[in-house]
């Protein structure tokens, strides 16, 4: 049996854990990362469809309110990392940058993998150990021993857990710091995807969990592909309003998502779990109120129908041609799906109310971040350090906070694993 001592051990090479490292070994600890995937970083990889926007540039007074369920708690996480922090150091290891609509920070190579290997220079001080997969761990007289698959032992007196939540499985996230942290004695949130496509009624078969690669019925084949900018978006829970969204959607092969779409999918996954009956209202107008919005819409039906172009066709054909106008062609096959008896009468109001059920979400295997994880009351916020078991720290995903997409839970990961390497190695002085 191998056996190895170090004075910090950090599990899980992904965005905090790496932070962490390249914090806790610039002094003279003796730093070691273990990483069970065989390359580091697998979920910074094909973070922002694999150009990885990687932080945000807002200030905390803006930043906070995105983060989630507690904000307050990720505060000195950020002023110990601030984002231009972050820029700053990525550029030291040879990473430039550009900021991008919405304060989003990206790489300017627009490549991930930049990113991590920026991220592999800057800890480049600790010791790094892929395909190395903790089992079990057990404290001995404040010593943390590690007990890995390959049948290597390893101890250290300050233990830092970054091994990510349940999003993304493929890139190594299985939840094992939920059982090691339970098994430490700390109360782990339940867990539920979170950034994810929600499914509206008829789009798939199925309710709840709906798998990724459950087919498209025709409504779900209509609407794929479709992008509707600048519209804005109601939550319904039980029937009451519960968050208004304005900006852009995606319908995709999962579901509904982009911005508002994945901003939205917190609340509605919570509330589809807990049983409630979840559904949206899109205006596709919100510039513009309904009466000003149906006297637009008369006179252009009235320009459509003098045309001798169209004059002659029947009342439907010039319907059609007057739907392509208010919206993308894409949209008005589905849009007629769901209000067939409009006309050109009414159709304000259809715009400005789109009324969809939403049967389900996609699940872990494709969702961002994971809602839940280590209580917040159990951890020191100033520190990171556990408040029940002296040594040990928490840091990312695996903790009970996630946050909107633009940045903001890459940036929450990159300074939590920041500020718990500082902490852990300012701890053995």
């Amino acid at each position: 049996m191998d056996n190895h001592n170090y004075d910090i051990i950090i599990i899980g090479a992904g965005a905090a854990g790496l932070a962490a490292a390249a914090s806790a070994s610039a002094g003279n600890s003796r730093v070691a990362v273990l990483e069970k995937m065989p390359r580091p970083a697998r979920k910074v990889m094909i973070t922002g469809k694999g150009r990885c926007n990687f932080t945000n540039m807002k200030s905390w007074s803006e930043f906070s309110e995105h983060l989630h369920p507690k904000a307050a708690f990720a505060k000195h996480s950020f002023y110990a990392l601030t984002p231009e922090n972050l820029v700053e150091l990525f550029k030291e290891n040879g990473l430039e940058s550009v900021v991008e609509r919405g304060d989003r920070v990206f790489p300017s190579s627009g490549k991930a993998c930049d990113v991590v290997d920026t991220l592999v220079r800057a800890a480049s001080s600790a010791d790094l150990f892929c395909s190395t997969e903790v089992d079990d761990i057990q404290r001995e007289n404040d010593i943390f021993v590690l007990s890995c698959k390959d049948g290597s032992r390893w101890t250290c007196t300050r233990l830092i857990v970054t091994t990510g939540g349940l999003s993304y499985p493929l890139t190594g996230s299985t939840g094992d710091g939920y059982r090691w942290a339970s098994a430490l004695g700390h109360t782990v949130r339940p867990q539920l995807p979170s950034l994810t496509a929600i499914v509206p009624k008829g789009y798939k078969d199925g309710s709840g969990h709906i798998s990724r690669e459950t087919p498209l019925s025709e409504y779900g084949r209509m609407l794929n592909g479709i992008s509707l900018k600048n519209i804005s978006l109601t939550l319904m829970i039980d029937g009451n309003p519960a968050q208004d969204e304005f900006g852009d959607i995606d319908f995709t092969d999962g579901g509904l998502e982009g911005p508002i779409g994945f901003k939205i999918s917190r609340r509605c996954v919570s509330a589809i779990s807990s049983g409630s009956k979840v559904g949206i209202v899109i205006d596709l107008k919100p510039a513009v109120s309904a009466e000003p919005l149906q006297s637009r819409i008369s006179a252009l039906f009235d320009d459509i129908s003098k045309n001798p172009k169209f004059r002659n066709r029947h009342y439907r054909d010039r319907l059609l041609v007057l739907l392509g106008r208010l919206m993308p062609s894409a949209l008005v096959k589905p849009f007629l799906a769901d209000f067939p008896g409009t006309d050109h009468k009414r159709l304000s109001r259809d715009l400005k109310n789109w009324r969809m059920d939403i049967a389900g979400y996609v699940g872990y295997e494709r969702c961002v971040v994971t809602n839940g994880g280590v209580s917040l009351d159990e951890v020191n916020s100033k520190t990171l350090e556990s408040k029940l078991v002296p040594g040990l720290y928490f840091a990312g995903e695996v903790l009970d906070m996630d946050a909107d997409t633009g940045g903001y839970n890459l940036h929450f990961a990159f300074s939590s694993g920041h500020l718990a390497g500082l902490s852990a190695a300012k701890s053995l002085k």
